[in-house]
């Protein structure tokens, strides 16, 4: 394989450069850097960086031109993900919607479906989450008890889901129901799109170890859906789901990489400023192990992702490796962050003041990393993915 950029693509990779380079706002990622406080500012902020996105074309790359995208080639949008990693550029607002539920709507919508969602994501108008985690059916997703019962040309929504990032924010959720309990577990799911504005949907935030409250639950009290809001078909959301997550890992999986190279030259950068014993931390050979360990397998992975991105070039589809990347930086990302800790020694102990390394970053790093291996699927449960879809070994159960 060449990993060479060809001319079209070096050409696209430079404008976005460029563009990156002369609209990322002043003072972005560095240091005492912070978003606006109140909420409000901060939906506006990112809506109009969004939008701005899209506007210089680099949102919904591969989307079809009809529905609001660009029609272009996969590649740019995989460069696309690489250098809006590098660069630390703010995120699209739209992290769900762009990775998740576009995807899903394009494969399994109708063309009224298609017509009515996916432009407004690319834009940032609507915003996004996904109701698929349950507080008793995180991990066997199947194991859902959220219901659905047709009444007319409405389904009554009942239930619970957790774990859902800017439900509090979002105007759409993708919510995975149970139509009909007879069956095994993997059938009578009903995949829905949810209007979040309905009546007996309540949002509460969960506030998390970092002080930030980025995931929520959501309740649902005989909601009413109605019934050209299904995607894919009664009976169907199974598969629809599985759409779903397997667009989200693939989407996630040269992002995450960048993300890790990212944060593995910033380790290197404070192991180089720390002073100890006399000299650096850089200086200690056991650091210089473990730093060395971390970029070997930084390189595995990036090299796993191109394979996984040839086979998603040449069928059009994303496949089960995707689970690895996320498997791989997930557990990468907190050794990684735990060592940034190790080597500021009795200092990692302040997140904040004078005497913190870059007012306690890598704190903060440290304390969400914990989700890293939860979110997205458990490490458990992406185990048992690679075990049986990648490599053909019998179901474990």
């Amino acid at each position: 394989m060449d990993f060479r950029d060809t001319l079209d693509e070096a050409a696209f990779r430079e404008q976005l450069r460029a563009w990156l380079d002369e609209n990322i706002p002043p003072g972005w990622g560095e240091p005492g850097h912070r978003e606006p406080e109140e909420l409000h500012e901060r939906v506006a902020f990112y809506k109009d960086w969004s939008g701005r996105l899209y506007e210089a074309g680099f949102v919904g790359i591969t989307w079809p031109e009809d529905y609001g995208g660009r029609s272009g080639p996969l590649t740019h949008q995989v460069i696309a993900l690489e250098e809006f990693a590098r660069s630390g550029a703010p995120e699209h607002m739209n992290v769900i919607g762009l990775g998740m539920a576009g995807p899903t709507i394009l494969a399994h919508g109708t063309d009224e479906q298609k017509a009515t969602y996916l432009k407004p994501i690319l834009t940032a108008e609507h915003v996004w989450c996904q109701g698929f985690s349950e507080p008793g059916a995180g991990s066997d997703l199947a194991a859902l008890s959220t219901r659905a019962e047709r009444d007319g040309d409405h389904y009554v929504v009942t239930g619970q889901k957790v774990w859902s990032s800017f439900a509090h924010i979002a105007d759409y959720c993708i919510l995975l129901t149970r139509t009909d309990p007879s069956g095994r577990k993997h059938e009578g799911m009903t995949y829905l799109i949810l209007d979040m504005n309905a009546p007996g949907v309540e949002v509460r935030p969960l506030r998390q170890i970092t002080g930030d409250s980025e995931f929520n639950e959501i309740f649902l009290d005989g909601v009413r859906v109605p019934v050209e809001n299904v995607l894919g078909a009664e009976g169907n959301g199974w598969a629809v789901a599985i759409t779903t997550l397997m667009n989200e890992r693939a989407s996630l999986g040269i992002a995450l990489t960048v993300r890790l190279e990212v944060a593995l030259r910033r380790l290197v950068e404070l192991a180089r400023e720390t002073p100890r014993n006399g000299g650096r931390a850089a200086d200690d050979t056991l650091v210089r192990d473990r730093i060395a360990e971390l970029w070997c397998e930084l390189q595995a992975l990036r090299f796993t992702n191109y394979r996984s991105y040839s086979q998603f070039l040449a069928s059009g589809m994303p496949g089960p490796e995707g689970s690895t990347a996320k498997l791989v930086w997930s557990e990468a990302n907190q050794r990684l962050t735990k060592l940034a800790l190790e080597i500021q020694g009795p200092y990692a102990m302040l997140s904040g003041g004078d005497h913190a390394y870059r007012d306690g970053i890598w704190q903060r790093l440290q304390l969400r990393s914990r989700g890293n291996s939860i979110e997205g699927g458990t490490s458990e449960i992406l185990r048992g993915i690679i075990a049986e879809r990648v490599l053909g070994l019998p179901k474990s159960r």
